[in-house]
């Protein structure tokens, strides 16, 4: 029996909950279907949802249909519980996006459409309470196809017709329709996979009315995929049943046992391995328990207590981080007859299950803060943790979430050494694109500090949310990368690299030009003409910004972006102002620069000197006590070089060609006809002088002055593609024939590789896209020249090179490539960008001519 894990998901009061039920109840694995409104679904078993009408939590149901196995994800549909629909999405096969046929795409459609793609999950669309007076299909589907997809294809049409269009969506596809006249059902499964095509089914769930043929599509249709025979799974839930910690999990390899020994990597980098006790599989809050499952299965597990969502098990990797963030911040609030440290802990545990809840303790103020996603989420959380706990917590009026960056690039450095303890750490703090996150990296090389050092401090780089200067908020959209280090043979502990770690990025910080964001929405507003000049006036008011206003019939629609702290209450005035006939839709747009940075700065009154969780001072000693350096006179102290400085003086060492090693290279292309070509090529034909070797040198010449410095062996990796689009001259000619400027970049390195008669060049071009590519090495006059595997581009070949050769001899890397710049240097390479390497091609060119004039 082939086994589908499908998600359901739509925006709030579509009818997702109601179609699972029908669902259900048509293939018998419910007697009677419940409703929402009466508070007896299968799938809203919470007591919260019940009151509330709406799904809080997934749910997984499993039901047979033909031959096939489908678990249902029943996801809640409210904007503030996106996160959780968001963890789902991870493991699902495909997925239904329900629509209320009434109220067509709204706000948060838009989101999960988006992430449906972002996760690229195949999905088939249902348009839902087409019994309800003023639904109309014509009009649904046309807006689906113009705000969602064009490919949006109604499959309840006459299959004539739809098959037609899922031809249209591919033209292999259409090809095998004009030859055979139909299109097989592996071709359309493959076009759903592909996502290229989205069927489209109408009906209503609680009448039962079209859910048969949605249900038989699906059988049909949905993409089956494979699995390896590794075992693997993906954690996408965890919850509690009394004192049993339930891990859900889709496995995505091999089989699971009773008893079965599963191998994790938890958060900080070490492997361990815990026992499964049981493997359940449920149905709403009902389960049924099993002793093993295959790949393709969701179930939930009992045993596995240091799991988390988004963790890989065995052969599976992490998820990257979710696209969906918390942006609103609130101070817990309790009586003070409960200690703070019982709170904590259980806030702890709630965010084990929802872990955008980022429960934070700010030592400082000793307050506890949560991040939510809204008001409802909020009410939520204070219901929950009262049943669970029997504590009453309340919440302030909030705020939104800031964060800080970085505007400029700095070196943070965080020494410790109080007696017998000893470490030194240098980070590379650089500005990263906005939504980037943070992003670890190291360059050291091993021969400077051994690899588990190494890996300790990017583990305590990860561990903590580091806070900025401005207003003590986290920092994001920033790279960290560890560019030198130390530790001692006898004296460094574990501890010390933490210490030197969290001291370097904050000493960083102090020094960095710092700059407050804040979460900003892009909007849709959809108001009467007449309305639309105090829209535009309101959104001035708020910082925000906008086009120009669209005319559809007598409506207008102003679309921008502006300050979630400006425009999130905005809707209610719409409604007030336009009587019910305005409407606006929000979407997450990211964070960006404060619009009122100095106020919220004033606000938030944040010294970080005299923060004492989060020090930018070091620690070192003398005569056998340590001392304290204040963070801005750490770097007259500290005992290795400073990476910023060497890379400044690499790239400002001034070029010096002397008239004797033009003479030089001259000279040696009497030897080499091919070369002497080239040469020409560029230079003009030369005149040669017979006599020119009876004439005396020049009197003023000073030959020992001008000697060659002799390296035993020196290399020149230079990335071809990064070169040539770097270089104006070489980008214009690709433009019209990538070919010559490969062959005219070759020519170039040749003249100067024979001028630089002690340096051998690599001049490396990407193929790992070309299929079955094997990869290439071969001699072009006197340089190398490779093209790369499949699936190895230049920067790699380049990193794998270099780490082979830069111990035992000179190498510079030419790209403009910054992080392959900061790689090479890691390995003893020394970075040349693609300006430094025109000058010096300049430099040497201007040299032979002059000579020869």
């Amino acid at each position: 029996m082939k086994k589908l894990v499908m998600g359901v998901l739509a925006h709030v009061d579509s009818g997702k909950t109601t179609l699972s039920e029908g669902l259900l109840y048509l293939t018998g694995s419910i007697r009677k279907a419940g409703r929402v409104d009466h508070g007896n679904t299968a799938l809203d078993t919470n007591e919260i949802e019940k009151s509330r009408g709406i799904t809080v939590f997934s749910k997984q149901a499993m039901l047979t249909y033909n031959d096939i196995e489908l678990c249902l994800l029943d996801t809640p549909g409210h904007v503030d519980f996106g996160a959780e629909a968001e963890r789902t999405l991870q493991v699902l096969d495909c997925a239904v996006l329900i629509i209320s046929s009434l109220d067509g795409v709204q706000n948060h459609t838009v989101t999960l459409w988006n992430l449906l793609k972002n996760y690229n999950v195949p999905v088939f669309v249902f348009i839902n309470k087409m019994d309800l007076a003023g639904a109309d299909k014509a009009v649904v589907l046309s807006q689906l196809k113009k705000e969602l997809s064009a490919e949006c294809i109604d499959f309840s049409a006459d299959e004539e017709i739809y098959l037609e269009e899922c031809a249209m969506a591919d033209e292999t596809v259409m090809d095998s329709f004009l030859e055979k006249g139909t299109v097989s059902d592996n071709d359309i499964s493959q076009l759903i996979a592909g996502r290229k095509i989205f069927p489209c089914f109408f009906g209503s769930a609680l009448k039962m009315d079209g859910l048969e043929n949605f249900l038989s599509a699906v059988a049909r249709y949905a993409p089956q995929k494979e699995y390896g025979e590794k075992f693997g799974a993906k954690v996408f839930k965890i919850s509690y049943d009394g004192n049993d910690r339930l891990t859900f999990m889709k496995i995505t390899g091999g089989s699971l046992k009773v008893k079965d020994s599963v191998p994790q990597v938890n958060k900080n980098g070490e492997s361990h391995t815990e026992k499964v006790n049981r493997i359940r599989l449920y149905t709403g809050e009902k389960f049924r328990t099993e002793q093993e499952l295959t790949a393709g299965s969701i179930c939930a597990v009992t045993g596995l207590n240091h799991t988390y969502p988004g963790q890989g098990l065995g052969t599976e990797k992490n998820s990257r981080g979710a696209v969906l963030q918390a942006i609103f911040s609130y101070k817990v609030l309790f009586d003070s007859k409960y200690d703070v440290r019982t709170v904590l802990q259980k806030l702890r545990q709630l965010e084990e299950e929802e872990p955008q809840l980022h429960v934070e303790w700010k030592e400082q103020v000793k307050e506890i803060h949560l991040s939510l996603m809204g008001e409802i989420q909020l009410e939520i959380i204070k219901t929950l943790f009262f049943q669970r706990y029997g504590i009453e917590i309340d919440f302030d009026a909030g705020s939104v979430l800031y964060k800080e960056t970085i505007a400029n690039t700095v070196e943070g450095v965080g020494h410790y050494e109080p007696l017998r303890h000893y470490s030194e750490v240098h980070l590379l703090m650089e500005p990263g694109k906005a939504g980037s996150g943070l992003v670890f990296d190291t360059l050291v090389s091993e021969d400077k500090l051994d690899r588990n050092w190494q890996r300790l401090i990017l583990t305590h780089l990860k561990e903590k949310t580091h806070i900025g200067v401005l207003t003590g908020s986290p920092i994001t959209d920033m790279k960290i990368t560890l560019v030198n280090g130390r530790a001692h043979l006898k004296h460094t502990e574990g501890g010390d690299f933490r210490q030197s770690t969290y001291r370097a990025v904050r000493q960083g910080l102090m020094q960095a030009e710092s700059v407050l964001l804040e979460p900003w929405y892009d909007f849709e507003i959809t108001v009467p003409t007449e309305n639309i000049g105090r829209v535009m006036t309101d959104i001035q008011k708020m910082s925000g910004e906008f086009n120009a206003p669209q005319q559809e019939g007598d409506k207008a629609v102003l679309t921008g972006y502006a300050p979630v702290s400006e425009i999130n209450s905005y809707g209610s005035e719409i409604i007030n102002f336009t009587r019910g006939k305005g409407r606006i839709l929000l979407q997450f747009k990211g964070y960006l620069p404060c619009h009122n940075a100095d106020e919220v700065i004033v606000r938030f009154d944040y010294n970080p000197e005299s923060d004492l969780v989060n020090i930018p001072d070091s620690v070192f000693c003398t005569h056998g006590a340590g001392f304290v350096v204040k963070w801005d006179e750490v770097k007259s102290k500290m005992h290795l070089e400073s990476f910023l400085k060497t890379r400044k003086e690499q790239e400002e060492r001034p070029v010096r060609i002397t008239p004797r090693q033009v003479e030089q290279y001259y000279s040696s292309l009497e030897a080499d006809k091919e070369l002497m070509k080239i040469f020409e090529q560029t230079y003009g034909k030369i005149k040669t002088d017979k006599y020119l070797a009876l004439k005396s040198a020049p009197k003023n010449e000073n030959t020992n002055k001008n000697k060659p410095v002799n390296y035993d062996r020196e290399f020149l990796l230079v990335d071809g593609y990064n070169i040539i689009f770097a270089w104006e001259h070489l980008k214009k000619i690709a433009a019209e024939d990538i070919e010559d400027a490969r062959h005219k970049l070759a020519n170039t390195l040749c003249n100067y590789q024979g001028f630089k008669n002690n340096l051998e060049v690599i001049l490396v071009f990407d193929a790992y896209k070309v299929k079955g590519n094997v990869g290439e090495i071969s001699k072009y006059h006197n340089i190398t020249i490779v093209y790369t595997k499949e699936a190895e581009t230049a920067d790699m070949y380049i990193e794998k090179v270099t780490h082979q050769i830069a111990r035992n001899h000179r190498v510079r890397v030419a790209t403009s490539d910054g992080l392959e710049q900061i790689i090479i240097l890691g390995h003893g390479a020394m970075r040349m960008s693609a300006s430094a390497l025109l000058e010096e091609v300049g430099e040497v060119e201007k040299a032979i001519r002059e000579f020869l004039q």
